[in-house]
C-alpha cells in the first residue's frame, strides 16, 4: 500500500507505489551540475518528468516522457527542472557515505538514534581527484567514481573491479524506459510528499542477504521486501517483526538506508538487473560499506552500535509459557525442574502475573502472587532468575492510561486524544520514557532480572509524536526507542543489559536479547525461523533466540525435540509457548530426551561464553551463515538450512522426522562433535544425527572446544575444572577461545599436537583452570 491508501491500522506502507501513479511529478537524475571535490558538496539537475500512456497492438503502458506545464505561466515560474544538492562523504576507512536530498536540504544532518554518533569530518585515508569528466575518491577499500554527465555514481573494490553503479534513465535497454526504474524522486500530486528512488545496478550470479529477520529465502535476490515493523503472526510470511535497511552482497560490499521512514527494497524483483530502494523521505542518506562479510558488518557496527555482552545466566535455558498464573504454579515448575534434573537458570511469567492477565498495571497480582519478592529470593536460592512479560500500550480500563494521557506521555493525534484505544507510550518524549522506566524499575529493585518487551510494532501512523514527527517517520523507530528504555531501566537498576524483545530496527543490536516471534509448531516454520536468524545476525545482531517448538499450538515431540537441539545451539535458549512447553506434559520418556539435549547447551557453555564475548566485540552473529566464514566458497552462498554457531561448531538441524539429513561441509576437513569421524569439506555429505540428540553437529579441525560439566543452573558451573576437548583429525595444533565469569575478554588458547597428546603451549589464565585435555578425531 503507498502513503495515501493503507486500508488498515498499521497495515505495511509500500512506498514503491508512489513511483507507479501516473499523477504524480517525477524528476529523473540526469548530471552533476557542481561538484566540490574537495569538500564532496554538489548539485545535481533534476529532470522533470511524467509517466505518459503508450499503446501498442491493444496493450497499454506507461513510459516517462519531459513534463510540462501550462503554457500561460510565465517562464521559469514552476521550474520543470531542479538542482538540488548531494554531498559524498568518507566516514571510514571502508565506509562513505552519499547523501541525495530531493529538497533544499542542509549539509549537517540531524542527529539519529539510529548512530552511536554522527561521523564527523574526511576520513584521512580517502583521497579525491577531479578529472575533469568525472571525480573519483580512492580509499583502503574500494572507490567512487561520479560521473558528472549523464550523473553516474560506479563503486569498485580496491583492485577496480566493478561492485554496483547507480541506473541513468539513459542506462535502459528496454523498449519501455520504466522497466527499470532509475535514480529519481516522486513528488506526491495530492500532498506534495517527495520520495526518492535509489536504483543500483545487479551482477548475473549476484546474491544479497538481510533487510532484518526475514522469514523468506535466506538470499533476497527476486523478492520485494517492505519495512514496515509488523505483528507477523507467523514465521511463513513476507512482513517482519524487526525489517533492518541493510543488505550485505556477495560481490563484496553492504548497503545502509539511514532513515526511518517506510522504504520497499525491489532486489530484482520487478527487474532483475535493478536492486531499487524506494525510500519515503526526501533525503537519500546511504552509506556504502566495501569488504568481506566479517569487514562490511563490523564497519556498519561501528556505526550503529554492538551489542554488548549479556549477563552469563541469561545463556542459560529460559522455561515459560503462555501463563504460569499463580505463585504456586511458578514454585511447581521450578521444584520439577530440579527434581527432573533438567538444566535451567531463568523461569518466565508471560501474560498472567498482574491482576487482570494481558493488562499492564506493573504490579504483581495481590491475590495470585501475594509476596512477590520473597518468591523471587527463595527461587534465586535454588539457581533460578525471574523475567516479566509487559508491553508499551495501556488499556482503556487501566489507571495508568489516563494518567499517561494526562500527563502528556502518550501518542496523540492531531485532535489531542489517542488515535487508537490504548494509550501508547510516546517513548520520543524523554520524560515519558523515564517515567516508563520508573514503572519497569520498581520491579527490577523487587529482584525481577529482565523483561520481555513484547510488541512495539504498532505504533500509530497516524499519531502525533514529541519529535514532532508523524508515524511515518516514528513507526519504524518506536522499536528501537522501546528497546533502549527497557535497557536503561535494566541496566540502572541493576547494572546489566538483558532483555526479550520482539521488535526492532537500525541500532537495536545495542539492546539485547531479540527473539523470533510467533511461529507456528511446524518443521516448516522451524526452517524459516533459522533463516529468520540467519537474516537478522547479517544485520548486525549478535545475539538471537527463538520460541522452541512454537508458539500457537501444542508441539509434536518430534518435532519439539528437534527444535530444541536447535535452540540449545543458539546464542540463546527459550522454551516458551501458547500451550505448556515444560518437559514433564509429554511423558517421563521424554523428560530423559529433553534433559540430554540441555546438558549438552550446559556443557557447552565455556563455549558459548567466550563465542558471544569474541562476536560482542567484533559485531558479528553467533549464529551465522557458511559463507560468513567461507566468502570465496560459492556454495556456501546457497546454503540456508545450516549454520555455524560460533567460530568453530557447524550445525544442521533436522527440518523432518528423519534422523539423516544431506549437508555441504565448507571446505576444510570436519570432526563429527560425537563420533569423532572426519570428513572433507568443499562437497555434500548423508550425515546422521547421534542417538539423543536430533542434529548434526561438527566442528572444525584444530578447534578446541572447552567444556564443563553440566550443572543445574550456570551459577554451578564448574569453571575452575573445565574439559578442552580437542578436534583435530589432521591439524596439528589446535586453537580455541575461553572467558572465565568476571573477566574482560576472551584469551586465545594455543595447543601443540605431539604424538597424539595435545597440550597448551602456554597457560594464558596462570593456572585458573585445571584442564582436562581430550583429543577427538579419526
Amino acid at each position: 500500500m503507498g502513503e495515501q491508501s493503507v486500508g488498515l491500522q498499521n497495515q505495511p506502507v509500500d512506498v514503491s507505489g508512489e513511483f507507479g501513479r501516473q499523477e504524480n511529478h517525477f524528476f529523473v537524475a540526469d548530471s552533476a551540475v557542481s561538484l566540490d571535490a574537495a569538500s564532496g558538496e554538489g548539485s545535481i539537475l533534476w529532470r522533470g518528468m511524467a509517466l505518459r500512456q503508450r499503446v501498442s497492438y491493444h496493450q497499454l503502458t506507461l513510459q516517462l516522457e519531459d513534463y510540462r506545464v501550462w503554457e500561460d505561466v510565465p517562464p521559469g515560474e514552476y521550474e520543470e527542472d531542479q538542482s538540488l544538492p548531494f554531498w559524498v562523504s568518507p566516514v571510514a576507512p571502508g565506509t562513505l557515505r552519499l547523501r541525495i536530498a530531493a529538497r533544499p536540504a542542509s549539509g549537517t544532518p540531524p542527529p539519529s538514534p539510529m548512530l552511536v554518533s554522527e561521523p564527523r569530518g574526511r576520513d584521512p585515508s580517502w583521497e579525491a581527484e577531479d578529472l575533469g569528466d568525472r571525480v573519483v575518491w580512492r580509499g583502503p577499500r574500494g572507490s567512487l567514481a561520479l560521473r558528472r554527465s549523464p550523473l553516474g555514481f560506479e563503486f569498485r573494490d580496491a583492485s577496480g573491479r566493478l561492485l554496483t553503479r547507480t541506473n541513468h534513465l539513459s542506462d535502459s535497454r528496454a523498449v519501455v524506459n520504466t522497466l527499470q526504474t532509475p535514480l529519481c524522486f516522486v513528488r506526491n500530486a495530492s500532498n506534495l510528499h517527495r520520495h526518492l528512488a535509489a536504483s543500483l545496478a545487479l551482477a548475473p550470479g549476484e546474491r544479497l542477504y538481510g533487510g532484518g529477520e526475514s522469514f523468506t529465502r535466506l538470499d533476497k535476490r527476486g523478492q520485494r521486501l517492505v519495512l514496515w515493523a509488523y505483528d507477523a503472526y507467523s514465521a511463513q510470511t513476507p512482513r517482519m517483526y524487526k525489517p533492518v535497511p541493510f543488505l550485505l552482497s556477495s560481490r563484496g560490499y553492504a548497503l545502509f538506508v539511514h532513515t526511518s521512514a517506510p522504504l520497499t527494497l525491489d532486489v530484482g524483483r520487478s527487474y532483475d538487473a535493478a536492486n531499487v530502494v524506494y525510500l519515503g523521505d526526501d533525503v537519500l542518506d546511504l552509506f556504502f560499506f566495501f569488504g568481506s562479510p566479517r569487514e562490511v558488518l563490523s564497519s556498519y557496527t561501528e556505526l550503529t552500535g554492538r551489542s554488548p555482552l549479556p549477563p552469563l545466566w541469561s545463556f542459560g535455558l529460559w522455561m515459560g509459557r503462555e501463563s504460569y498464573r499463580s505463585e504456586g504454579e511458578v514454585r511447581e515448575v521450578a521444584r520439577r525442574l530440579r527434581q527432573s534434573g533438567v538444566p535451567c537458570d531463568v523461569l518466565h511469567l508471560d501474560t498472567g502475573w498482574t491482576e487482570k492477565p494481558f493488562h499492564n498495571d506493573f504490579r504483581f497480582s495481590p491475590t495470585r502472587f501475594p509476596e512477590p519478592e520473597r518468591m523471587i529470593s527463595e527461587l534465586g536460592e535454588d539457581g533460578f532468575r525471574l523475567s516479566l512479560w509487559q508491553f508499551p500500550y495501556l488499556h482503556p480500563n487501566d489507571a495508568l492510561h489516563k494518567e499517561a494521557v494526562d500527563r502528556g506521555y502518550a501518542v496523540l493525534s492531531a485532535n489531542g486524544k489517542p488515535p487508537v484505544d490504548d494509550a501508547v507510550i510516546d517513548l520520543s518524549n524523554p520524560e515519558a520514557a523515564r517515567w516508563y522506566g520508573g514503572l519497569l524499575s520498581r520491579l527490577l529493585r523487587a529482584g525481577v532480572a529482565a523483561f520481555t518487551a513484547d510488541f512495539g510494532e504498532a505504533a500509530p501512523l497516524s499519531g502525533l509524536y514529541h519529535t514532532r514527527q508523524g508515524g511515518f517517520h516514528e513507526h519504524n523507530l518506536y522499536p528501537l526507542r522501546y528497546n533502549a528504555a527497557v535497557a536503561a531501566a535494566t541496566r540502572e537498576a541493576t547494572g546489566e543489559s538483558v532483555q526479550w524483545a520482539r521488535s526492532a530496527w537500525a541500532g537495536s543490536q545495542r539492546y539485547p536479547l531479540h527473539w523470533g516471534g510467533d511461529p507456528e509448531p511446524t518443521y516448516s516454520a522451524m526452517a524459516a525461523t533459522l533463516r529468520a536468524g540467519l537474516s537478522l545476525g547479517l544485520c548486525g545482531f549478535s545475539f538471537w533466540g527463538h520460541f522452541i517448538g512454537g508458539f500457537s499450538a501444542p508441539s509434536p515431540p518430534e518435532l519439539y525435540l528437534r527444535w530444541l537441539a536447535f535452540g540449545a545451539l543458539c546464542s540463546h535458549t527459550r522454551c516458551h509457548g501458547h500451550p505448556p512447553t515444560e518437559p514433564w506434559e509429554y511423558g517421563e520418556g521424554f523428560i530423559e530426551e529433553f534433559r540430554r539435549i540441555v546438558e549438552l547447551r550446559y556443557a557447552l557453555l565455556p563455549y558459548v561464553y567466550a563465542q558471544a564475548a569474541l562476536c560482542a566485540g567484533r559485531g558479528h552473529p553467533m549464529v551465522r551463515p557458511l559463507f560468513f566464514s567461507h566468502p570465496q566458497d560459492r556454495t556456501s552462498w546457497l546454503v540456508e538450512d545450516e549454520y555455524l554457531f560460533g567460530e568453530d561448531l557447524l550445525v544442521a538441524p533436522l527440518f523432518s522426522e528423519a534422523r539423516e539429513r544431506e549437508v555441504y561441509l565448507p571446505p576444510g576437513v570436519w570432526v563429527s562433535y560425537f563420533s569423532g569421524e572426519a570428513r572433507e569439506g568443499g562437497r555434500w555429505h548423508d550425515l546422521s544425527a547421534a542417538e539423543g540428540v536430533p542434529a548434526v553437529i561438527l566442528a572444525r579441525d584444530g578447534t578446541a572446544i572447552p567444556r564443563a560439566a553440566p550443572a543445574q543452573h550456570t551459577g554451578l558451573v564448574d569453571w575452575a575444572g573445565l574439559e578442552l576437548a580437542v578436534f583435530a583429525a589432521e591439524a596439528e595444533t589446535a586453537e580455541g577461545h575461553v572467558l572465565l565469569p568476571g573477566g574482560e575478554e576472551p584469551v586465545r588458547l594455543r595447543l601443540k599436537l605431539r604424538e597424539g597428546e595435545p597440550r597448551l603451549a602456554e597457560d594464558p589464565l596462570g593456572g585458573a583452570v585445571a584442564w582436562r585435555i581430550t583429543r577427538t578425531g579419526t
